[in-house]
């Protein structure tokens, strides 16, 4: 070899390294969710609680349903997905694959996420999905509806919270089926409720002793935006569905509904006035209207109008992966 034909080769050869050390010289590719989301957020959270640098794994953020393709294909290893059980989009991965199998959550890393997040810990049961053989350790929070405050008036709230339970037979996704009167207040926590969703609460004989957020709607808009999240997960369809139910019940409005990044950004978006009504994990509500975690100060003109569903964090992988917990991407 001559030896400029070495120095080439030295060359190429130090660039791989270069690129190699540039993603973390791992082989272990991990949808996280978009950047923003509560995914994101929880990914991150899974991380910490495992002790794992930024070496041990390389992160994509993408939506459950592209990342979904991502573990389908062999591009990717592990997908975390915030989701209703059982999650339609789940189902149809293994219908694809045939070799999906779902990771559990150690007792030390359930014990961390909740220390530092509104997450608590749940079993998924083995037979919630047919190729489950055994329960799977996980943490849930509950997806819920917040509302702009600025632009949702008193009646308004207290319509959009009757449809919620009264109507919500007319929803065909699963999830359509937690919302309840029983349910109605599961993630309320330390949120403020929208006056018009507490009025009609009380009126079915819920009790509950939180703030009630006032008002500042000068004209109530006819035309309503409504935040849901990526196309491959529950918001986005849940979402859709739910904005017909209150076209179909409520005169006088119509609300459209919009593919976000989900939680982060329908909090981000009610704060600016860009958008009337967003659907949220519960904890990074909280931290909005306290002005922590990713908020920088308090948003003060989002509140509660009602529960959706449980969110449950859901982490797949292929059985070809060979990977059982997040320990064996050290």
């Amino acid at each position: 070899m001559t030896k400029k034909r070495l120095l080439g080769f030295v060359g190429i050869l130090f660039s791989v390294v270069l690129l190699l050390a540039a993603c973390g010289g791992s082989n272990n590719n991990v949808a996280i969710g978009p950047a923003g989301s509560a995914t994101n957020t929880i990914s991150k959270l899974i991380f910490d609680a495992y002790e794992l640098e930024e070496g041990d794994y390389n992160t994509f953020e993408e939506g459950f349903g592209d990342a979904a393709e991502g573990v389908q294909d062999g591009n990717i290893n592990i997908s975390v997905g915030i989701l209703g059980l059982p999650a339609s989009s789940i189902e149809s991965l293994q219908a694809s694959a045939g070799d999906v199998k779902m990771i559990s959550l150690s007792d030390e890393a359930i014990s961390y996420i909740e220390e530092n997040s509104a997450y608590r810990e749940m079993t998924i049961p083995a037979d919630s999905y047919d190729f489950l053989e055994e329960d799977v350790k996980t943490v849930t929070a509950y997806a819920i509806l917040m509302g702009n405050t600025n632009t949702i008036s008193e009646e308004l709230g207290y319509e959009l919270a009757k449809a919620m339970i009264e109507n919500s037979n007319e929803i065909s996704h699963a999830q359509g089926a937690q919302m309840t009167l029983d349910n109605a207040l599961n993630g309320l926590e330390d949120l403020p409720i929208h006056p018009g969703a507490a009025r009609y609460y009380e009126e079915q004989g819920l009790e509950f002793d939180n703030l009630v957020a006032e008002l500042n709607v000068a004209d109530q808009p006819n035309e309503l935006t409504l935040g849901t999240g990526s196309s491959g997960g529950t918001y986005y369809p849940l979402g859709g569905e739910m904005a017909t139910v209150w076209n179909n019940n409520i005169d006088g409005i119509n609300v459209t509904s919009t593919e976000t990044g989900a939680s982060l950004e329908n909090l981000a978006s009610i704060r600016d006035d860009k958008m009337d009504l967003g659907m949220s994990v519960h904890g990074p509500a909280i931290d909005a209207v306290k002005g922590q975690g990713d908020f920088d100060a308090p948003v003060e003109n989002a509140a509660f109008i009602g529960h959706i569903y449980p969110e449950v964090v859901q982490i797949v992988t292929r059985e070809e992966f060979g990977i059982d917990s997040f320990e064996d991407l050290k």
